[in-house]
Parts: structure tokens; sequence; C-alpha cells
């Protein structure tokens, strides 16, 4: 099911399935969320959780159990409920079930929120304990932007520019889908510019960055026009991908809280990098915004 939101002259639209933001459109009709595609990506914009990128085999060991996920988790392949909703928000609730707690032995509630802001709009995951015993996860976002932005201009036209200059190394991960201490790809030296390159993809398919001094990214075209600005500051890395060896027109901006796994990790979940510990009662939030135009 669909939801549709509205404030001013912008539009956008919120799906049951995983919960997800799939389009918003500014007064002149423009959208500004990827679509989705089976020819490069049929994805659009899915919320990360319990779990961000590949499990090391699939499998993780949580409370002396092995547990299986698929890459990203299972939050972006779950139906949500609607609990609550206005004319410019939305907020999608997942929970616990007998199938979730098969591969993932907690109990939980996950709500996401998205509303429509000046110029934008604004994500906000909201984590709870239920339980009885500490709950142990990782969330993000894998918002994908249509680029280019505008008719007669090219993927390869676009940068990243961020907030402040950085002097730090990408990590891109293996075939495999995991990374490992001291695999590096492009760098960030001392600039805050990042050219986008399909043929970088077709290389490294991601580009991840940890602990930038920067808190927000803009996607901006060298002769200016629209572009697209991420917040993300309360994540502590953040990923840029697009389909390898597709051409494809879109680029994603990926704040996490969390990651995939290392080689060299335990495979206890516990150890994962920037896992969420949370005693039972507690919540936590952590919320992104992008703004458009």
């Amino acid at each position: 099911m669909r939801v549709e939101l509205k404030r001013g002259a912008y539009s956008a639209a919120v799906d049951t399935k995983g919960g997800e933001l799939v389009s918003v459109r500014d007064g002149q009709g423009v959208e500004y969320i990827w679509q989705g595609d089976p020819k490069s990506w049929p994805g659009q914009n899915p919320n990360l959780f319990p779990i961000v990128g590949n499990l090391k085999g699939g499998q993780v060991t949580i409370n002396g159990k092995t547990c299986e996920m698929a890459r990203h988790g299972f939050a972006r392949r779950s139906e949500f409920t609607v609990t609550e909703r206005g004319e410019d928000y939305v907020v999608m609730e997942l929970r616990d079930t007998p199938e979730t707690l098969a591969c993932y032995p907690y109990h939980f509630v996950l709500r996401v929120r998205h509303q429509l802001v000046e110029n934008g709009f604004c994500t906000r995951f909201e984590v709870q304990n239920p339980g009885g015993v500490d709950l142990l996860f990782c969330v993000g976002a894998h918002t994908g932007i249509n680029c280019p932005l505008e008719a007669g201009k090219r993927f390869e036209d676009y940068r990243l520019v961020f907030d402040q200059t950085e002097d730090i190394k990408a990590m891109i991960p293996t075939a495999q889908g995991l990374l490992s201490a001291g695999r590096y790809g492009p760098a960030l030296e001392n600039t805050e510019t990042l050219p986008l390159d399909h043929a970088v993809f077709d290389r490294v398919d991601t580009l991840i960055f940890e602990g930038l001094r920067s808190k927000g990214v803009t996607l901006r075209h060298r002769d200016g026009g629209r572009e697209v600005r991420m917040e993300f500051g309360e994540f502590p890395m953040i990923a840029f991908w697009t389909a390898p060896n597709a051409g494809a027109p879109y680029i994603c901006l990926e704040p996490w809280h969390g990651c995939a796994a290392y080689e060299e990790e335990s495979g206890e979940f516990a150890g994962k990098a920037h896992v969420i510990r949370l005693a039972p009662g507690g919540e936590k939030q952590l919320s992104y915004t992008v703004t458009v135009g």
C-alpha cells in the first residue's frame, strides 16, 4: 500500500512494503528518488535493519545461536504497519514475528518516520527494546537519487561535495561483499570533492567512508543547477553506490550505523562494527535529512 504525502509544492509517496519512501517530487514535477529498474537495480530507498551489508558466510552468532540473514537484513522485504499519519508525514512500524525470531532472536519495535520538510524530507529511525535482554542491531539507509537530475546532463558531470575538506581513504568491499582491514580504494586527498565516474564503481562496487569530519554531502553538477544534499551527522559511516557495469542513472547515498562483516571479525554479532546495544526498555533514534532544489 502506498501512502501519499503533501507539503506546499512538494509531494511524496511511502510504501508499506519495506516502509520506504519511494518518491519525492517538487513543484515542477521533478522526481528525485530513483524509481527502480530490474536491468540495474529494482530497489529505490530500502531501510537496512537489523544488519547493514553482508554477513560472513551469510551467518552471525547471537547469544550462542547461529543465525542467517540476507544482505542488509529483513526489514527491506517486510510489510510495515501504518501507526500514525498526517498530511506531510507517516510513521511505519515493524515488530518481531515468529519468522524474524527464527533468524534474529530479539523482540524489537522498529518505527520509520518519513516527513516532508521545506525543500525535501527527513527520515527518522526509532528502535525500541520491549524484551528482557539487551537488543543488538545495526541500522541504515540506502537512498537512491536520480543522477543526472536534468535532461541533457551526464552522471560523470556530477560530483559529491562534502561540508569540509577531507583527507581519508574509502573502504571497498571484497567480491564477497565483505570488508577487510587495509583494503582501500579511491581517497579524498585534502579535498571536499569526489567526482562521480561509472568506471570507478565498475571497479570497486561501493565507496565507504568512516570517520569523516563532514556531517553532510551534496550531489552537485559541475555547472550548477538542481542538487541534492544529505545531512547524515548522526551516522558514523556513509557509503556511495550505483550498480556496477550498468551505466545506471542514479547514485545511492547511504548513511550507516553498522556495515558489512570484516573478514577478520569473529562472527559474533556483539563484535560487529558500530553495533548498537539497547538495554531492556531502551530506545534509540537516528535521522537523516535530504534537501533538494
